[in-house]
């Protein structure tokens, strides 16, 4: 089987959804012919098993991008189309542009239509995208994928497609090394990107509040974003007085990432809506307990009992904190092999792979 993934950008900077490719990828091209179209870069992730073909994306470029991608079509004839990604029009034309030749197309919004999302600059952009081109291609698409039931629920009611399917995100668990040892090292991360949408000020809060029981720890903050709120993320530092306590890391790739989640004693994702949340998974993988809010799918923390899933806000945060500090070595050992657990069983790219291989066989068969 020929498969075709559309996705605006895999650029190291742009988040979980170019990571989500590099995953998937990895397994999935192992089993079947796959290529990703997608636009050049400064810093494209390493992508393998799989055949890269970069062409013009850019809203400005729409000529030339219809004649690149109509080529492509034409030259591989892919069984099946996949585009990934919502509110950018470059990937509304490259499933109106593939379903007009007849082709399937699969759309995954990765968390694009929550609820958190939809709201954010409701009436400037969301609307007159829905408007334009964004609602018809949610309709028109042969499938809508969600990566967790809540998401799909959220899909559910926003009425436009019915025909969801739910297949979780995966990780590369086999080349995630578990931490050997639990000993407190006075470390927490949150490591994700750096936007309002995460819930950072929430952690900033949290961290003040406890700051004479965090006396000695350094709470790292990693991930790339915009200067300016960066900027005033630092300037709330001084204010809350814990400057001190917080370290700014910028960008973390590699081996310095997973460094990282094997150093912390806890991973923290403050958020206010995630479809997924592979950053959760990957601290997880590392046998590092997490604390995340019900606006990810991640019940699990404690129905598995490895970690908090808690409201949003700087309130329950704080609680979990000082649960997180009341618990021993032992215990936050136990929790930590409970999330590689969890992970292994449930989560591995080999099953997000194959059950998307499921997925595209119906697709194409209906």
């Amino acid at each position: 089987m020929k498969i075709l993934h559309f996705i605006p950008t895999i650029d190291q900077n742009s988040g979980g959804t170019a990571s989500y490719i590099q995953l998937l990828a990895a397994e999935l091209g192992k089993l079947e012919d796959l290529y990703i179209a997608t636009a050049s870069s400064e810093h494209p992730l390493k992508i393998d098993n799989a055949k890269i073909i970069f062409i013009p994306c850019n809203w400005n470029e729409k000529k030339l991008m219809k004649t690149a991608w109509v080529n492509l079509l034409n030259t591989i004839h892919p069984d099946i189309i996949h585009v990934n990604c919502c509110w950018l029009p470059q990937c509304a034309w490259a499933q109106l542009w593939a379903q007009k030749l007849g082709y399937k197309v699969i759309l995954t919004p990765h968390g694009m239509l929550e609820p958190w999302i939809m709201k954010r600059h409701y009436w400037t952009r969301k609307i007159p995208a829905l408007l334009l081109y964004q609602k018809k291609a949610i309709v028109n698409a042969n499938c809508l994928h969600a990566t967790a039931e809540s998401e799909k629920i959220n899909l559910m009611k926003l009425g436009y497609n019915k025909n969801i399917e739910v297949i979780a995100n995966g990780i590369d668990v086999n080349n995630i090394r578990l931490k050997q040892s639990w000993k407190r090292n006075d470390k927490l991360l949150f490591l994700s990107r750096i936007h309002v949408k995460k819930g950072i000020e929430f952690l900033l809060e949290a961290i003040a509040e406890l700051k004479d029981k965090l006396k000695g720890y350094t709470i790292y903050i990693a991930g790339e974003g915009d200067t300016n709120y960066i900027k005033q993320l630092k300037e709330k530092t001084i204010s809350l007085g814990i400057k001190d306590l917080i370290s700014f890391c910028g960008g973390v790739y590699g081996n310095k990432k997973w460094e990282l989640f094997q150093q912390a004693d806890l991973f923290i994702l403050p958020t206010y809506s995630e479809n997924f949340g592979i950053v959760v998974a990957e601290a997880l993988a590392s046998g590092t307990p997490v604390i995340t809010t019900k606006g990810t799918p991640w019940k699990e923390l404690e129905t598995e009992q490895c970690g908090w899933w808690i409201e949003i806000g700087s309130g329950p945060l704080i609680e979990a904190l000082k649960s997180f500090l009341s618990y021993s070595e032992e215990e936050l050992e136990i929790m930590g092999k409970n999330g590689r657990e969890l992970i292994e069983k449930r989560y591995s790219a080999y099953k997000m792979a194959t059950d998307l291989i499921t997925l595209y066989k119906k697709t194409i068969n209906e």
